[in-house]
């Protein structure tokens, strides 16, 4: 069994957005790191989560949500990894990138509430978080999303890959069939060409808050 969790939020997200996820694991024996990314670039963000594993006593697992599916893909190569999973998650290959499989992708719903500030910057609008991203949670907990969310440089949703983790590594892909974000279609797609264990939890865009139950089992079982 390994015995390292890595978790990696998404955008519009923090590390919070695993909170029900942590003591779980933690009761399993885990020991388990929520990385906090800058979402500035994508360059920093695999930075991020490269100390992360290095500061890892012994093999890791990475937990990517989301845009941090791109992330641990790249961050992924290390040596240290043993495995990945993908939470409702983008999965580019070499010379990928999020975003442009997001361009590539069936039109999410999600596409239209997201709005940029004048550095670049994207958030998502209040509809967006409480409709589309986020719609099985309670009010409160929307409320929360909302005003915690990580705004992303939209540069970093551009950062290629240069080599795909996934391509020599066991891989785990959990689909959200009610995803309005990544549609179930595309995340379909993208488990298929990985080839990866695949399973499906009836839930939006963020499975980790609304289901987190199902998200913990999937997770360990990647780490047996």
């Amino acid at each position: 069994m390994i015995s390292n969790v890595i978790l990696v939020h998404g955008a519009w997200a923090d590390g919070s957005s695993w909170a029900k996820i942590v003591p779980m694991l933690a009761k399993k024996g885990l020991a388990v790191t929520a990385v906090q990314l800058p979402l500035s670039t994508f360059e920093a963000d695999v930075a991020t989560v490269g100390r992360a594993i290095a500061r890892a006593e012994g093999d890791v697992i990475l937990v990517g949500h989301s845009y941090a599916g791109a992330v641990i893909g790249q961050a992924g190569n290390d040596p240290k990894v043993a495995g990945l999973v993908y939470i409702d998650a983008f999965a580019p290959d070499a010379g990928e990138s999020a975003g442009s499989l997001f361009a590539a992708f069936e039109s999410a719903p999600l596409g239209a509430e997201i709005r940029p500030d004048a550095e670049g910057f994207l958030k998502l609008t209040r509809d967006g978080v409480f409709n589309l991203f986020a719609q099985d949670l309670d009010e409160d907990e929307k409320a929360v999303l909302l005003a915690t969310q990580g705004p992303i440089n939209g540069a970093a949703l551009g950062g290629t890959l240069t080599e795909a983790a996934w391509r020599t590594r066991p891989t785990f892909y959990l689909i959200g069939d009610e995803d309005r974000a990544i549609l179930r279609v595309d995340q379909e797609r993208m488990a298929a060409r990985m080839n990866a264990t695949v399973e499906h939890v009836g839930s939006s865009h963020v499975p980790m808050l609304s289901q987190p139950e199902i998200v913990t089992n999937f997770i360990l079982k990647a780490t047996a």
